[in-house]
């Protein structure tokens, strides 16, 4: 495996990290202080867990770089205890358990495409698309005179996640979702 020094790695990179962690680098600082040997802080985010590290280097340590493979797969249906996706070129199904796909599901519904992510041809994340148009399921009516600028209300969408939306929107409209950030959009 291709190998990388501390002093090289900028935000984006991914590499291994003690011993068998998928980390990418969120923030990179390269500090060279009047007294001293220089060193690297580094933010970095565990890719498979989500949980962020902050930990510094000196610039020569070395690390492997991970190399992350994205597919566009296809979600399925859920049997209750795990979550198939298929591959559109070569139709082979992947079944992938809840703690794998949980942030996915708010935003995902059957036949959507998704993009997964694989490490050593083990897939470890799936990501829906940035924007996702869903019909709201749930989501109490405006009151007359509970308009004002920037109010908002509580609603569900077939994929059961809630969310705030404006006043105007009503059950049954169709709403785009920012997947990034889990906010409401516009109304389609």
């Amino acid at each position: 495996m291709a190998q990388i020094m501390a002093g090289d790695l900028r935000k984006g990179v991914t590499f291994l990290y003690d011993g068998n962690k998928i980390m990418t680098v969120v923030d990179f600082l390269h500090v060279k202080p009047g007294k001293g040997a220089a060193f690297v802080r580094m933010k970095m985010k565990n890719v498979v867990t989500g949980a962020v590290l902050e930990q510094t280097f000196n610039p020569t340590e070395k690390f492997e770089l991970a190399h992350i493979e994205t597919k566009t797969m296809e979600y399925l249906y859920t049997d209750g205890e795990f979550y198939y996706f298929m591959d559109a070129d070569t139709y082979e199904q992947i079944p992938l358990n809840h703690s794998q796909v949980e942030d996915a599901l708010n935003f995902v519904k059957e036949n959507m495409p998704v993009t997964m992510k694989f490490f050593q041809g083990a897939p470890f994340s799936v990501e829906p698309p940035n924007f996702v148009e869903l019909l709201i399921t749930v989501c109490e009516p405006a009151v007359a005179g509970n308009t004002a600028t920037n109010a908002t209300k509580p609603a569900t969408v077939e994929t059961g996640y809630e969310l705030m939306v404006p006043m105007f929107v009503n059950e049954g409209d169709t709403i785009r979702i920012d997947t990034r950030t889990g906010e409401y959009m516009s109304r389609v």
